[in-house]
């Protein structure tokens, strides 16, 4: 990693070597462009707030931690000294939307006498964190923590819900999905039945957003957030750490959570506390734009060179069906084999073998089905230069997990699909960056399915290429009142903020608003072909699924094309505009290429391009459209070759649920 730093540092010391508890201290920090501003109050308690060109978006914002024995950080503290730095530098990223990040922002670390911690903030172009970092020697626990997010007035939120029943306390709640769509709603108005998600987006002053999420979560539980004390005031919620806990849940695969502990995490000594993130926005694009999550999680170790980004030709959502073909299809030889030839055929990297080749409810990986022989499908691929992954459900891939990686790694499996972990308490946080690290060790790529929002484990462990936490596709199987749309074009300026998405797209049965209906083993998605399309351009993922059959892609040559081509890892992204909830448009470069997509809500809607990231010269470009009766068959497009208008500003029309794509190279 080429790293470039300017650093400007100043350490101020308090005059006769101590503050009484009762005294106060102000600090200010700015981020480098002078727009954001952090005021932080060091006295009985510490609190924040965040302005952005005089605009207050966070009001004064408590922030404590309280410790096992009864000690706390951030109450009657005493102040020691505080140091600041301006760091700029530059990273270069394995696997992201961007090969290179500026990374540039101002700091401020204040230190405490006695107490054996630090509270550092940071101060981005667009954001400001702030974690709490310890310098214990023993052990300790985390009893709770207090994380404030004050808001000026009752400010409408894009808040997504924890899914479970109204019927359930908060704390059953622990246990999820971390699958839901957003609901549209002042802060006064929160659902107090239900625990909310992060990352979460208010709005603010003058079109502003505030985004609020974490990042370097690596063992200390997630985030939930759920109103605070104070009106328009949001607190930070913590699952307490498991006591006791049971086999059981999704075929076995799980482990239920019967009883919690009076505290949140343990420590051995030492410890990174996880960035409390706040992200700023002038306008929507600028959240699909972020990295901040990125820049705040740990540097990765190691050579990671190995890792491979790519496509997938999955076998679940389409229910293993397969048409054209002289065999009984199913999880079975026959079928793998034919998943295998097309994936060879269109150039795609992989192949996954879901739910079902691991004997059912036994929660054993060296339980193979008869119907799968595992070692003859594996070097079957690896002849058609394809790679397969397993999915494995968590219990039974944590139980042995050395042996279950080393075991498929040498019979040449590249990778697992790991699922239903439903949780983030810490136990389960802790997982996360152990599967990460085995998986490293033995060369396996690492898909967490049925999980909770990425929070930089992918920076960490590059391994960890995608992760779900997302209201995906696969919902349209069963789903009969959900407007997948309009949550389409809102999760590029939330739950995408946080990164890479397992959104399992590619659906070749389209429909329109009036025409959809959930059918679990043909399913289909809302919204027009094209919409499809684009979702491979509009959402990050470095492991991208084609949800599809080989049956219905052969059917359908452009389109299939298109998809297989189109990278899944990028030099440079530029989100070029966007409303949440009603349109985005993302431009994403791969070398000398350039694709961009549009889509809409079930609004027909126009758009100007500004295509002046192009530079000079004369390109052309490919596009797939919405056809003229898109609005009433969602499958029918137009493919076309256009020359780019010199101008740089490109007309795009899209029908209700519809989309744009377009590939543009140089003439």
């Amino acid at each position: 990693m080429k790293q470039i730093y300017l650093i400007i540092s100043f350490v101020s010391c308090m005059i006769a070597g101590s503050v009484t508890s009762t005294a106060q201290k102000q600090f200010h920090l700015a981020s480098p462009d002078g727009k954001l501003s952090v005021a932080i109050t060091v006295g009985k308690t510490i609190d924040y707030s965040v302005s952005h060109e005089g605009d207050l978006l966070l009001d004064r914002s408590v922030v404590s931690m309280t410790l096992g024995d009864g000690s706390h950080y951030g109450l009657h503290s005493r102040l020691s000294g505080s140091a600041t730095e301006t760091v700029r530098q530059t990273i270069e990223t394995a696997v992201y939307k961007r090969k290179q990040i500026e990374d540039h922002y101002r700091e401020l670390t204040l230190r405490f006498k006695g107490d054996h911690y630090n509270l550092v903030f940071r101060a981005y172009n667009e954001g400001v964190a702030y974690r709490f970092i310890s310098s214990s020697r023993k052990p300790f626990t985390v009893a709770s923590e207090q994380a404030e997010f004050n808001f000026p007035a009752d400010a409408k939120a894009f808040v997504s819900y924890a899914n479970r029943p109204e019927t359930a306390t908060l704390e059953a709640q622990f246990s999820n999905s971390f699958e839901q769509p957003y609901f549209h709603e002042p802060l006064s108005l929160w659902n107090r039945k239900r625990l909310g998600l992060a990352p979460l987006v208010v709005e603010g002053t003058k079109g502003k957003k505030v985004c609020i999420t974490e990042a370097d979560l690596l063992n200390y539980p997630g985030m939930f957030l759920y109103p605070g004390d104070k009106a328009n005031s949001l607190k930070g919620v913590f699952a307490p750490y498991p006591k006791e806990v049971k086999q059981g849940g999704h075929n076995n695969l799980q482990m239920i959570v019967e009883s919690r502990e009076n505290y949140i995490a343990q420590s051995e000594g030492a410890t990174n506390f996880p960035w409390r993130v706040i992200i700023v926005s002038e306008k929507d694009a600028d959240l699909a734009d972020s990295d901040l999550v990125y820049k705040l999680a740990t540097p990765p170790t190691g050579d990671f060179s190995w890792v491979k980004p790519g496509k997938v030709a999955w076998d679940w959502w389409n229910d293993w069906n397969l048409y054209g073909v002289d065999f009984k299809t199913g999880v079975n030889n026959d079928t793998y084999k034919y998943y295998i030839d097309f994936a060879s055929e269109m150039g795609i990297e992989y192949v996954i073998l879901d739910e079902g080749w691991a004997v059912n409810k036994k929660a054993d990986l060296f339980q193979v089905t008869p119907e799968i022989n595992l070692p003859e499908l594996a070097a079957y691929a690896k002849a058609k230069n394809v790679g397969l992954i397993l999915w494995a459900g968590y219990y039974a891939f944590d139980r042995d997990m050395e042996a279950v990686c080393k075991h498929y790694s040498e019979m040449g499996i590249k990778g697992f699909k790991v699922d239903f972990m439903d949780r983030d308490d810490q136990p389960i946080v802790d997982f996360h960056r152990r599967g990460a690290e085995m998986g490293a060790k033995y060369h396996l790529i690492i898909d967490y399915h049925g999980t909770y929002k990425p929070t930089g484990l992918h920076r960490t462990y590059p391994n960890v290429i995608n992760f779900e936490g997302v209201n995906g596709l696969e919902q349209l199987k069963w789903a009969t009142d959900l407007d997948q749309v309009a949550y389409d074009v809102t999760i590029p300026f939330i739950r995408q903020v946080a990164g890479p998405m397992d959104y399992t797209q590619g659906a070749m049965r389209n429909a329109t608003k009036r025409n959809y209906r959930s059918v679990y083993n043909e399913a289909m998605s809302q919204g027009t072909r094209c919409r499809q399309l684009a979702e491979y351009v509009v959402f990050e993922s470095p492991l991208n699924m084609l949800c599809d059959n080989p049956s219905n892609y052969r059917r359908e040559p452009e389109c299939t094309a298109f998809i297989a081509a189109v990278p899944t890892v990028w030099d440079r992204t530029i989100a070029l505009n966007g409303e949440i909830g009603r349109y985005v448009s993302i431009a994403r470069q791969k070398a000398d290429v350039w694709y961009v997509g549009s889509m809409t809500n079930w609004d027909a809607r126009e758009l100007e391009l500004d295509l002046s990231f192009l530079g000079e010269g004369d390109f052309k470009g490919e596009v797939f459209r919405d056809g003229i009766n898109a609005d009433r068959v969602a499958r029918d497009y137009k493919k076309e070759t256009i020359d780019v208008p010199a101008n740089r500003k490109l007309k795009v029309s899209m029908a209700p649920g519809g989309g744009y794509v377009v590939k543009i190279t140089r003439k």
